[in-house]
This record gives structure tokens, sequence and C-alpha cells, in this order.
């Protein structure tokens, strides 16, 4: 059986489990919680969709580390951008106010190509082009395109409903029309 270090109760891990923000951190507390309560590794690892091998990774970071070794850790991995550094978005947010060298819209991939120019060549991804717009906060606003065949404004007004009034009656028949209509009953008691 594996054991785990008493940095926290069982209690106090099913607390943190149960009030857990960050998904990552719920299942890493639910794992060790299961663990605390005498589920066998694999057990874990079958009910939670991990590896046991991945379970034994989060009980050695829990024996080391205490709590605060758990959740998504990838945050204090100590890498910066290399493509969406500060300089290459300012320079893009420039660089998009006019058209791009081959015409048309600025998509994804024309970001791309411009960021590995920019970059000295090395290949950059369709989708980090895609992430760099995001990042700027571009869209792309168009107006839909039209179908070349589309019904002229004299062929759609033809085609739309005419609008007749409706026939509006006297307020005495609509009244015996009510009266006629059976015995008043409260709805709400029913």
């Amino acid at each position: 059986m594996t054991t785990i270090k008493a940095h926290l109760l069982s209690c106090e891990l099913e607390a943190r489990y149960k009030g857990a923000a960050d998904t990552i951190a719920k299942s890493h507390f639910h794992a060790l919680w299961l663990l605390s309560l005498g589920y066998e590794v694999d057990e874990i690892a079958e009910l939670l969709s991990f590896s046991p091998r991945w379970v034994r990774a989060l009980i050695k970071r829990y024996n080391e580390g205490g709590a605060e070794a758990l959740g998504d850790q990838r945050i204090h991995n100590g890498t910066k951008p290399t493509i969406l550094t500060p300089d290459a978005l300012t320079a893009l947010r420039e660089r998009i106010k006019t058209p791009p060298d081959d015409g048309g819209l600025w998509s994804g991939p024309k970001i791309a190509r411009w960021l590995a120019k920019f970059h000295g060549g090395q290949d950059v991804h369709d989708q980090r082009g895609w992430d760099a717009l995001i990042a700027i906060g571009y869209s792309i606003q168009r107006p839909r395109p039209r179908h070349p065949e589309a019904a002229s404004n004299e062929d759609r007004s033809a085609l739309k409903k005419s609008f007749r009034p409706r026939l509006t009656r006297s307020g005495a028949s609509i009244r015996m029309r009510l009266l006629n209509s059976g015995r008043w009953m409260n709805t709400v008691s029913a």
C-alpha cells in the first residue's frame, strides 16, 4: 500500500478537492484524498482516468512539496515566449494597419509567415498566427458575401407578405364571449 505524508488530514484533502476552483488541482486533490481513504494506486488511476505512473508522480510531488506542489505547475516552468514576444506583437499592430503583401485580408497563415520573417526565417505554425491576432485583439470585420443571383430589392418586396390590419371587435362582444365560455375558475388553487 502506498502512503502519503501527513501534510494534510483526509478531511482537509477532501475539502481542498471539493473547493478547488482549478480543475487540475481538483483532480490532484481528489487522487490524494482517495489514497488517504485507503484506495490503491491502480484503483485511483482507473477511477480518475489517470495512469498509475501519474498517480505515483502526484504522490511523490505531494510527499516532497506538500499541497503547494499540486495543481497546474506549468506557470513555473521558467520559459518566456519565443514567437509572440512583446516586440513582435507591437510590430504586428503597426503592420496590420496596411494590407498584406499579397493583397486580400490578414489571416492566421499570413500572420504566421510575417512572424517567421520578423524572427529571421524560423518556422512558425499557422496556429501561432491566429494566436497573435487574438493577442492583439484583431478581428476581421467583413460583410458576408452576396450571392451573384440574389433577388433584387423589388423582387424581395414582392415576396414579402403584405400587412393587413387585424379587425378589431368592440369591447362588448369580447365580454360576451368571455361570459359564454363557461364558469370562471381560479386556476391557482386548482
